[in-house]
């Protein structure tokens, strides 16, 4: 059942006001705030009796005895998820620039983390840029000494790789040239999971007497392909976290400070996003929808930014669950749009 269903329309109006009067105050909401809100023109009764009704199916909860409510993470997904059918919105005029434009990536993407930091007073991540086909574009060979060769592969998103292959002979020119012509003929635009065994035997088969040869390249590119190289992850904003009551206490403070310092659980954040071909969008995961176990008190939010051919990352913003939902979306979108015009791509939608 949609919420617009299960709930009546001043039932919204109350859940949005109850959810707005939070984030921005960070205390529990009682009927008497609510009353005063102008376009609500109801009593602190009838209030009460629809905040009993909005905490009865788990919208709203009462953190302790005589206080008000607060949002509960079903609550704050309802907001959210309203934010998310305006997002054609987010953007209505074009904003500063948040990023200056440098001809090397890793500056602008720790310069991002930092602006991000700095705009929202969270803590931020962005991932360098990985490449999500792992396609081969390209190999040369080129002799090295009377045993050995070097194969340069290129990847798609031109990411180039060097290994050094004990042949155990001499490739004249010729033979080099031909080799070059069979592979690349063969193998460009494929996949590993493409390199079938078929194709495999048909190579060596092509390559004659070489066919040793195609078996070293093979497994060259196979390793070079499936090499897990540490995922370099930009942070800033970390101790943001001390800013916020509900976070600061020593075990969350602790647990997420950890994961920013070994970075291995926000690798998995990434890993996570860019897994699923709808993510390349704005994702909000709340409290235990997180991947990320040790940041089940926060609120998440991800987005890809794509630098061509396959090389993607994600953008992070790790907070309460009270955040400035509109804020931080608006700031990644338009953060999108920066990477986007840098790298001379066009704008997401």
């Amino acid at each position: 059942m949609s919420v617009e269903a299960e709930l009546s329309e001043r039932k919204l109006t109350i859940l949005k006001a109850i959810i707005q009067n939070y984030l921005e105050t960070g205390e529990p909401v009682g009927s008497r705030t609510l009353s005063k809100y102008t376009d609500l023109k109801l009593s602190s009764a009838t209030i009460r009796n629809e905040m009993a009704d909005l905490e009865d199916l788990g919208y709203i909860f009462q953190p302790h005895t005589s206080a008000g409510r607060i949002p509960s993470d079903k609550g704050y997904r309802f907001y959210v998820d309203l934010l998310m059918e305006n997002k054609e919105q987010e953007i209505s005029r074009r904003e500063d620039a948040l990023l200056e434009k440098t001809d090397k990536v890793e500056k602008v993407l720790q310069q991002a983390a930092k602006v991000l930091a700095s705009n929202t007073n969270y803590a931020t991540m962005v991932s360098a840029p990985v490449n999500s086909r792992n396609t081969l574009k390209f190999i040369q060979l080129s002799q090295v000494d009377e045993e050995q060769i070097v194969a340069v592969i290129v990847l798609g998103g031109n990411v180039i790789k060097n290994k050094i292959i004990e042949v155990g002979e001499t490739l004249s020119n010729e033979n080099l040239l031909k080799l070059n012509m069979l592979l690349n003929t063969t193998l460009n635009g494929l996949s590993i999971d493409q390199i079938t065994l078929g194709l495999i035997a048909r190579l060596k088969e092509q390559a004659g007497i070489h066919s040793e040869v195609i078996g070293h390249v093979l497994d060259a590119v196979a390793e070079i392909i499936h090499v897990d190289n540490d995922m370099e992850i930009y942070t800033s904003g970390a101790t943001n976290i001390f800013k916020y009551p509900e976070l600061s206490d020593k075990q969350s403070a602790q647990e997420i400070i950890s994961a920013f310092e070994e970075k291995q659980q926000l690798a998995d954040l990434v890993t996570e996003t860019l897994a699923s071909e709808e993510n390349n969008g704005i994702q909000v995961y709340i409290g235990d929808e997180t991947p990320v176990k040790t940041m089940k008190d926060c609120s998440v939010v991800t987005a890809t930014y794509e630098l061509g051919e396959g090389m993607k990352g994600t953008i992070g913003i790790i907070g309460p669950k009270r955040m400035d939902y509109e804020h931080v979306m608006k700031t990644l979108k338009t953060l999108q749009s920066e990477l986007d015009a840098i790298y001379n791509k066009e704008p997401k939608e």
